[in-house]
């Protein structure tokens, strides 16, 4: 499939146009709302994380099944941090099911993404795995003249390929899930218990 194979084209050439594409990738963020940082939490909470992640990645799915609601509760929605996430793609199925997340916008972007996380085994591993996009499209309420729209557009999917290429050149980001917990790269699935902690201790 011809959109399969473009992935790590796209991406190594976006790789040598990194000097200019960041200036590119804020300016694209004045004009759309899908391009901007997905956040969960208030503003002005004293610890950011960014989160790093790969849709078809295992860990990062056991990662919000199993340790970000315990760290939303006791964190995010108290306020003492909140929590930026962004793509890191690691093949074109990724990059599809992000372009699905941005499609629907900033209101409806966590949900997708739960539900694209929460669905991952059925969706990545399926023999039409755009269609079964399509389907969690359609469910989701975006019809799929608007996400097969949302395929072909070039400024979506060179923002969430740039969102890649800075994690890996700005923090050294090489793997999914990878954290930065207020500037610090914590590579890795972190046990619940040991990011509790690491949390812990900065917010006090």
């Amino acid at each position: 499939m011809k959109y399969i194979q473009r992935f790590r084209t796209r991406l190594a050439f976006l790789v040598l146009l990194a000097a200019g594409l960041f200036t590119i990738q804020a300016q694209a963020q004045d004009a759309d709302p899908r391009l901007q940082d997905m956040v969960l939490g208030k503003a002005d909470a004293p610890i950011t994380i960014i989160e790093y992640a790969s849709l078809t990645c295992p860990h990062c799915a056991a990662f919000h099944a199993d340790t970000l609601p315990a760290i939303k509760k006791e964190f995010i929605d108290t306020g003492k941090a909140k929590l930026i996430f962004r793509d890191f793609p690691l093949d074109q199925l990724a990059f599809t099911g992000a372009i699905l997340a941005r499609c629907a916008g900033p209101d409806r972007y966590f949900t997708y993404l739960d539900v694209l996380f929460a669905q991952q085994r059925q969706w990545a591993t399926a023999k039409d795995p755009l269609g079964a996009l399509r389907q969690i499209a359609r469910l989701g309420g975006m019809p799929a003249e608007q996400f097969d729209k949302c395929l072909s557009d070039k400024t979506l999917g060179d923002y969430i390929l740039a969102q890649r290429v800075e994690g890996n050149q700005k923090f050294n980001v090489n793997s999914t899930p990878s954290l930065i917990i207020n500037g610090k790269l914590e590579p890795g699935a972190a046990a619940l218990d040991e990011l509790r902690k690491k949390l812990n201790a900065l917010a006090k």
